[in-house]
């Protein structure tokens, strides 16, 4: 006899065993009971979350032979419910939109509806992964899911339900299917395991249900792996060996590495991730939503409903989540979505994506504009009080620079101002700069940004010749613009200044007869 993996032998017969999915098994309970049955349906949800189980519930509970109308508890023992288990059902239609993408099929499916059931009450198309359907297929499907007849019931089952047209959507009742948490995947693979008779160490299934990553069928799948391998017995050394680590742990140990500016410990990180299966952008995308979830925890607190957090890492990720400010989070944000757009396309992706780590490394002490704003207005109004260097270049970049040192274009160093002026107060070189001068006001208000306007063409320079406020070369570019206009520090400050961005400047190389200052 042939073997059957525990994904098809354990999968779900009536919609209280849909594990994960109560709102959507209520919904549709309620649905049959009171006789509000749509023509249309729509499940949306990542795989592995129970869409096509729950269409073939559905199916079972609309055609159960053993029940004299719709049912909520199919027999599982006549021949209708055993048919559409096996998916060999005459009245209940599996399509895989992915392989029957054309209209010539869709034009076939409407010209069948029009013939009644064999045997069952109804006539039932599951329609698999219908957003690959073409535009051609889907405007040949709008008039009879709009108006079908009245036997005829559509299930549309579908991973990205953006794709689908909203034309569809709008003839459907739709129903997302959510992520199983590790909780319940590990209380289900428990069951499981007692059901085959195999002794699993409770670390052991909730590193796979960890692993799973909210699909009960890469769960299954996994602990189909295991059991072929440890036979009776599953423990932790056993997973060690063979499976990789979840995902969520290296990601947070990634980003504890750029809490403790540990670019080392974060590029081995990034390499065990990538030998472990990873893609380049699908990791920066799984290193985005962490760092997601960690600001979500930040501003909005552990309480929040708007992460799901694993009942045992609550307390370490909260703990990680205070190590940044809140400004730090939306820095790393930006630069890892640049980073998942450039290495999509690049071909020296891992040199790119190890770069962008470095520098994330480096640059976790960013704080945003307003907030250097408010901590300079503060020490202005301090009497005696000494404001801390503020480096314009940038997060991570020291304010030590020759240009924040006073040094020229070509790092020339200006005379140092004598002992008494180093030692006056910065409100001695200019006017105080209250708290509230943060918030961008309009030019008339107490607080002006000191930006200068570039120079004439026509006013003449030292030397006889016109000045000019482009550079060398001509002015920048349109890439330079664009280059220094995608830093989220030069976007911020365009944005509280109301300002343009007109020149690009790069420090020109020393002179050969000068040394460097």
């Amino acid at each position: 006899m042939a073997y059957t993996v525990l994904a098809r032998k354990y999968r779900s017969w009536t919609f209280d065993e849909l594990v994960g999915q109560e709102a959507v098994a209520r919904t549709l309970k309620n649905a049959i009971l009171s006789g509000r049955l749509h023509h249309g349906y729509l499940f949306c949800g990542t795989r592995g979350v129970g869409k096509t189980s729950a269409a073939r519930v559905l199916a079972r509970s609309l055609n159960c032979l053993s029940a004299e109308g719709p049912t909520i508890d199919p027999c599982r023992r006549c021949e209708s419910c055993t048919a559409i288990a096996e998916g060999q059902d005459v009245d209940v239609i599996e399509i895989d939109a992915a392989s029957n993408t054309g209209v010539d099929n869709i034009r076939e499916l409407r010209s069948n509806t029009v013939y009644r059931p064999a045997r069952a009450r109804f006539k039932i198309y599951i329609i698999d992964e219908v957003h690959m359907l073409s535009t051609g297929a889907f405007n040949a499907l709008l008039k009879t899911l709009e108006e079908p007849p009245a036997h005829v019931k559509f299930i549309m089952a579908t991973t990205e339900p953006q794709k689908v047209p909203a034309t569809i959507q709008s003839r459907c009742l739709r129903f997302d299917f959510r992520s199983i948490g590790a909780d319940r995947i590990a209380a289900h693979l428990a069951w499981i395991v007692g059901q085959e008779g195999v002794q699993a160490d409770e670390r052991a299934l909730r590193r796979v249900a960890r692993l799973a990553n909210g699909s009960m069928r890469d769960a299954l799948s996994l602990l189909d792996q295991l059991m072929s391998i440890g036979g009776e017995r599953i423990t932790p050394e056993l997973i060690e060996d063979i499976l990789p680590s979840p995902h969520d742990e290296l990601l947070t140990r990634m980003i504890g590495c750029m809490a403790d500016r540990d670019a080392a410990g974060a590029l081995a990180t990034l390499d065990e991730c990538l030998n472990g299966g990873h893609s380049l952008e699908r990791l920066a995308e799984l290193l985005a939503d962490q760092v997601r979830t960690l600001m979500i925890l930040k501003i909005c607190g552990p309480d929040s409903g708007l992460v799901d957090l694993p009942a045992g890492g609550v307390a370490a990720l909260n703990e990680l989540a205070g190590r940044f400010d809140a400004e730090a989070y939306v820095y790393m944000i930006a630069v890892l979505e640049e980073l998942r757009r450039t290495v999509r396309s690049s071909s020296l992706g891992r040199a790119v994506a190890e770069a962008a780590l470095v520098r994330l490394c480096s640059d976790v002490t960013y704080a945003s504009v307003r907030r250097l704003l408010e901590g300079l207005g503060e020490a202005g109004t301090a009497p005696g009080a000494t404001p801390s260097p503020v480096s314009a270049a940038g997060p991570g970049r020291s304010a030590a620079s020759p240009a924040a040192r006073g040094g020229g274009q070509h790092g020339e160093a200006r005379p140092e101002a004598p002992p008494e002026a180093r030692s006056a107060p910065c409100a001695a070189a200019a006017p105080p700069v209250p708290a509230e001068a943060s918030r961008p006001r309009a030019a008339s208000g107490p607080f002006r940004p000191a930006v200068r306007p570039p120079e004439s063409n026509d006013e003449p320079a030292p030397g006889g010749r016109p000045r000019s406020a482009a550079s060398p070369r001509g002015g920048p570019s349109a890439a330079d613009l664009k280059a220094a206009a995608s830093e989220p520090v030069v976007r911020e400050a365009l944005d509280l200044f109301e300002g343009t961005l007109v020149n690009v400047e790069r420090p020109a190389p020393p002179h050969p007869d000068k040394p460097p200052a």
